[in-house]
């Protein structure tokens, strides 16, 4: 049943696949930032991960290993990210901002030749059968398996964090690293894999944009996801579950506005362009001004020198 032209049941399908990109971002963020770092180069590492992907998918024939490439890309990037504040203590914000252009000023140049050329498909993981199935098929069983995939991450994420001695270790670097480096944790060590993960994680969600929600290649294709990947990890507190429902809110929003569009809303284009971002930063606000402590880790963005 449609309403105004809009079919709920294609539109939850559209946001869950609409929302990967983000929600991988924000999941590999979520880990840096419980472990103390603060890496606003996600939109950077999200765009070479689209750019590394889409080559290696192209060159390669397989959209799987276009995947890894985009994760390698991130992950690559994400180490100078590390270098620079872990080894040689550089303010974590600036070095961000940094990457942030370095990623984009790269993908731009790389990027060059691939433009017009379509990547292999990414289809769906089931069988079509079950895709067709009335309302639960499209949702459920209709995605191909990075929707599932991010889906499983999100679960392992909460599981470990919440659960293991892992995550207790990298939370206790995010809150005190002096008291972990006191208890003989290596902080500088622990805090590169953590960047190294949320570097691949965003390589693979900008991968996900290049191969699969828009199977092509263009400069700046991310158009901001990495933005506000970065503001959902902060609306949902640092919490694996709720990246997970701050992803798939932007990304409905964002699919709805593209269904206004087509079904011919009254509403002018520009003001639907705008609302997915302007809806996130409100919620953000609110967010905001309702709590006092919103869950920060304690060290979040604090440098550390085993000599001091």
């Amino acid at each position: 049943m449609d309403f105004g032209g809009i079919n709920p049941v294609i539109l939850i399908a559209t946001l869950m696949a609409s929302a990967v990109p983000i929600l991988m971002a924000a999941l590999g963020e979520t880990v840096v930032e419980r472990a103390g770092v603060l890496n606003l180069g996600v939109e950077g590492m999200m765009v070479i991960g689209a750019l590394g992907g889409f080559v290696v998918a192209v060159e390669t024939g397989s959209p799987v290993a276009g995947f890894i490439g985009g994760a390698v890309a991130g992950a690559v990037l994400s180490l100078i990210f590390a270098a620079l504040t872990q080894v040689f203590l550089a303010n974590q914000v600036a070095t961000g901002l940094a990457l942030t252009l370095f990623g984009l000023g790269v993908s731009s140049l790389g990027g060059q030749g691939y433009n017009g050329i379509k990547p292999p498909p990414t289809g769906q993981l089931l069988p079509d059968f079950l895709a067709d199935l009335p309302v639960v098929g499209p949702i459920v069983f209709g995605h191909d398996w990075v929707v599932y995939f991010s889906i499983g991450v999100t679960a392992v994420l909460w599981w470990v964090l919440k659960a293991t001695r892992v995550g207790l270790i990298i939370r206790a670097v995010g809150e005190s690293h002096e008291a972990a480096h006191a208890l003989g944790y290596k902080v500088n060590r622990i805090r590169l894999m953590c960047i190294a993960f949320g570097g691949a994680m965003a390589g693979m969600g900008g991968a996900y944009v290049s191969l699969a929600r828009v199977p092509q290649w263009v400069d700046g294709i991310t158009a901001g996801a990495g933005w506000i990947a970065l503001a959902i990890v902060v609306f949902a507190s640092w919490k694996p579950w709720r990246v997970l429902i701050g992803a798939y809110l932007f990304g409905g929003i964002t699919v709805l506005q593209l269904n206004l569009q087509v079904a011919g809303s009254g509403i002018p284009v520009e003001y639907l362009s705008m609302a997915p971002y302007l809806i996130t930063i409100l919620v953000l606000v609110i967010m905001s001004a309702g709590r006092k402590a919103n869950g920060a880790p304690a060290a979040l963005g604090q440098n550390f020198h085993a000599s001091r």
